[in-house]
């Protein structure tokens, strides 16, 4: 007969896997990736994060600015396809924005795609890369050859980024399903690509929250939920 003793890491096991998938999917498959209450399951800078009214926050202010951009880990997996939704706001002159597929770095930094967010609107829906920049514009659905060469493709007319709520809430999505990237803000494609790149298009790494050095500004994030393709 197995004893206590014998059965004990068990248990253990049991437990520590009911804290980290107690929300169970969806109907539509999602799965709530923040608790609303904490920071369980994200990791970062310990002065740098904080929870407050249902939203992860990260600000920065005169007496208190953010010298070094950094980022909050998603600490319950690394996927290489999903499907990621979130409702943000981003108010002041800042900058943030959503890391994926990526590496982590020395000092809470981060190494790969990023679906970007700023209050100048410049980057707001587009795809940047640390080392490429601008993978894809918004308003483009783009094709990259394996050698890195564009083929670019402009999807519409309409700026989309004046679907954007500027110092409001807007609901932010992010699919990576193989080689395709597509980032929508309030229903909106913003853009999309097939990155096909054989050298510098991540195919899997953690998900990442940003705050970025600069001037004072007030980033939070709420409803964070993720669907595995």
């Amino acid at each position: 007969m197995k004893t206590l003793y014998t059965l004990l890491p068990v248990f253990l096991a049991l437990a520590f896997a009911n804290v980290l998938f107690a929300d169970e999917p969806s109907d539509d498959g999602f799965v709530s990736i923040f608790n609303g209450k904490d920071l369980t399951n994200w990791a970062g800078q310990s002065d740098g994060w904080r929870v407050a009214d249902g939203c992860i926050v990260g600000e920065s202010t005169p007496e208190k600015p953010c010298k070094r951009s950094h980022y909050l880990y998603y600490t319950g997996g690394e996927p290489s396809n999903f499907h990621f939704k979130t409702t943000l706001r981003l108010q002041g002159n800042g900058n943030s924005g959503i890391q994926f597929r990526s590496e982590k770095r020395p000092n809470w930094d981060t190494f790969g795609y990023q679906a970007d967010l700023d209050a100048s609107q410049q980057w707001t829906g587009c795809l940047y890369h640390h080392t490429r920049a601008a993978v894809v514009k918004r308003g483009f659905d783009n094709v990259i050859d394996p050698d890195g060469k564009v083929h670019e493709k402009k999807f519409t007319d309409v700026d989309p980024i004046k679907f954007y709520k500027p110092n409001d809430w807007n609901d932010y999505e992010v699919i990576a399903d193989g080689n395709v990237i597509t980032i929508i803000i309030n229903g909106q494609m913003m853009c999309r690509v097939d990155d096909r790149n054989a050298k510098d298009a991540p195919k899997t790494g953690i998900i990442a929250l940003q705050m970025h050095q600069g001037p004072p500004m007030k980033v939070e994030f709420k409803n964070i939920k993720l669907k595995k393709l």
